[in-house]
């Protein structure tokens, strides 16, 4: 099992302008493409506790990439 970040950008529902960065950490098995379809639950349960924003959009990448690609 490897630890994967799964990167989302959130939005606030009554302002849709603001939004924010959130990284949850999982353990995959497998690839970033089986990270995509395994993300799915952690995304419906992320957004089931935070009613207040909506997922605009998600992405899977190793930890610690992210700032590498600056």
């Amino acid at each position: 099992m490897n630890l994967v970040d799964l990167v989302l950008l959130a939005c606030v529902l009554s302002n849709p302008g603001a939004c924010r960065e959130y990284h949850l950490l999982f353990q995959s098995s497998g690839s970033l493409q089986s990270c995509m379809m395994q993300a799915q639950q952690y995304l419906a349960q992320w957004a089931g506790e935070h009613p207040d924003l909506r997922v605009k959009r998600w992405h899977c990448a190793w930890p610690n990439t992210e700032d590498d690609k600056t």
